[in-house]
């Protein structure tokens, strides 16, 4: 049987910026189907972002992602009863779903403040290439680093 194809999907873009990449964002922010609750905290926090650094706080968005995004990473495989890591570089499409999701992990960690305040922190610190999401990013390289002599495994046939 043929495996299932998976289609690219079309993604919408947010109210407020009309970007795609902010209204994906806003879609792995939300928790229980509550996505008005996850764009108040997004726009709360780019108000925030604003009034700290008073750049343009989709500049800074841009900058973390591309900052939190890893650009290798390893897969497992299975070669003579052995598993091995072995690096593979990122789709551009995975960077910025693993950007995105560690910046909200990184931000769900911390305790003690309202989301929109740990999501504006999280995002300066990972714009200024600092903080959780920047640092899961970095263990990832090295661990690629580490495995590099097994980069040979992955030619498919």
């Amino acid at each position: 049987m043929r495996r299932k194809r998976n289609y690219k999907r079309e993604h919408k873009p947010d109210a407020i910026y009309n970007r795609v990449d902010i209204g994906r964002f806003i879609n792995y922010l939300m928790k229980d189907g509550k996505k008005s609750i996850a764009e108040k905290n997004l726009y709360k926090a780019f108000e925030l972002i604003q009034k700290e650094t008073g750049e343009d706080p989709v500049k800074v968005f841009e900058k973390a992602i591309a900052n939190a995004s890893p650009l290798l990473e390893v897969v497992s495989r299975r070669i003579g009863g052995a598993s091995y890591q072995i690096p593979v570089e990122v789709r551009s499409e995975r960077k910025f779903v693993l950007g995105a999701k560690w910046i909200i992990a990184a931000s769900r960690e911390k305790k003690g403040k309202p989301m929109y305040m740990k999501l504006a922190e999280e995002l300066i610190l990972a714009s200024k290439n600092e903080g959780g999401a920047v640092k899961k990013k970095q263990d990832m390289h090295k661990v690629a680093e580490a495995n590099r002599a097994f980069a040979h495994f992955l030619k498919t046939n």
